[in-house]
């Protein structure tokens, strides 16, 4: 689609999906009237300026050249899925040197996933990914919650719909694997320790999400001028603030103290894992309020129009928590708890409009387990800023606790990062 929008007082043709309602939403007496308000009382925009803007719903139909070259040229080429994936293991643990009769296709992945662009800060990328440390287990739990609410957009939904990881029985298994990148990729120092576990996950993540694009663009369900590309930067971009601002305001509801500053961190943090990732979006929101203008955006660009894809998906997430069939004992009171914590949860971030069109499991009474608890970690959270020793030690307590959890849930499985098969329709 094709339409006439500002751009800094001109106008141009402005490629932007169908679905994505951005652009009517603007013109809604609605929104007018909110942008009204958030200008006299703050002083600023609601959204960002309509070249950001722009850029944004140009790059809903942007995705990553170089790995999906590899992933054209290798993993679905002459040489094959599982020779490509032996391949990219033995490079990623002994450098892509080691590997014989290297694709040229290969050698240039390696060569821009190696290169540390001059923008990044370490500092800035260990103080990001030591505030997910100390987040444990409830970054977990809050980036899964705070999911449901865009898996009402089929441009989210179809996706992970169709490759089926997030539906039915499998969204556990899958929902873990991504514990995994998670824990990885935060582990100190991985994301900037050449052969780290870290990156090696990150790279994996990468080709599974070309995959996945490659196998959901070929798809005859898929509408390209409706929703753009499947898995596309500007939503990549989407989930990676789904990881630093959204997380670092919305925990303060359970007690964490997240400053401005660290949030920022977190912002620097992200993009460079998304660097990792393939995420190269054209503009990235450096600041905590441009970020906010983006998801400002997003909101206003909504159409609910996953239906029972979308269903299928947030109904599925917490459901994945509840026991299992012939546990007994702790495993099973383990189990018990997790449902209903991640009940509370997903009660808690996802808005009542959403949340009243799906058969969710209630939140009442288990919603005084996050409140009895807020006390707690509130001093925690002071103890740990006026006395870095119960810092370090606070760290590496959340560091097992992760893991042990992550272990518990996997139950001796290894996480696989592998979407290279065929869709489930």
């Amino acid at each position: 689609m094709t339409v006439q929008v500002r751009s800094e007082g001109a106008q141009r043709p402005v490629r932007c999906p169908t679905a994505f309602r951005y652009w009517e939403a603007r013109s809604t007496p609605r929104v007018r009237r909110l942008e009204r308000i958030v200008k006299g009382l703050t002083g600023g925009a609601l959204f960002p300026t309509d070249a950001q803007a722009n850029t944004l719903c140009e790059d809903l139909f942007a995705g990553d050249p170089v790995a999906e070259r590899f992933v054209a040229e290798v993993m679905h080429g002459e040489i094959g899925r599982e020779r490509g994936r032996a391949m990219l293991e033995q490079a990623l643990a002994e450098g892509i040197d080691s590997v014989p009769d290297v694709p040229e296709a290969m050698r240039a992945l390696f060569a821009e996933f190696e290169t540390v662009p001059d923008w990044v800060n370490p500092a800035l990328v260990e103080q990001g990914a030591a505030i997910w440390r100390r987040w444990g287990t409830m970054l977990f739990s809050f980036a899964g919650a705070e999911t449901l609410e865009m898996y009402t957009e089929s441009a989210v939904a179809k996706p992970l719909s169709l490759a089926g990881g997030y539906a039915g029985d499998s969204a556990l298994r899958r929902f873990l694997e991504t514990c995994r990148f998670w824990i990885d990729v935060s582990q100190p120092g991985a994301l900037l320790t050449p052969g780290s576990a870290g990156r090696a996950t990150a790279l994996k993540v990468r080709i599974m999400h070309v995959s996945v694009r490659a196998h959901v663009a070929e798809h005859p369900e898929w509408d390209v001028e409706k929703w753009g590309l499947p898995i596309s930067q500007t939503y990549q971009l989407l989930t990676l603030l789904g990881g630093s601002v959204t997380p670092g305001l919305g925990l303060w509801a359970l007690g964490y103290q997240t400053t401005a500053s660290e949030i920022r961190a977190l912002l620097h943090f992200q993009k460079y894992m998304g660097y990792l990732l393939g995420v190269r979006p054209r503009w990235y929101p450096e600041t905590v309020v441009d970020s906010l203008r983006v998801l400002a955006m997003t909101i206003a660009s909504r159409s609910y129009d996953a239906g029972p894809e979308g269903a299928e998906l947030i109904e599925s997430y917490p459901a994945a928590f509840a026991p299992r069939d012939g546990h007994r004992g702790l495993a099973r009171l383990r189990e018990a708890y997790n449902f209903r914590i991640n009940s509370v949860y997903s009660a808690m971030y996802m808005t009542p409009r959403t949340r009243r069109r799906y058969r969710m499991p209630p939140a009442f009474p288990w919603i005084a387990i996050p409140i009895a608890r807020f006390p707690l970690i509130a001093a925690m959270e002071l103890a740990r800023r006026a006395c870095p020793p119960f810092a370090r030690l606070h760290e590496q307590v959340m560091l097992r606790h992760r893991e042990n959890w992550y272990r518990a849930q996997m139950q001796g499985r290894e996480a696989q990062f592998d979407a290279s098969g065929a869709l489930r329709r």
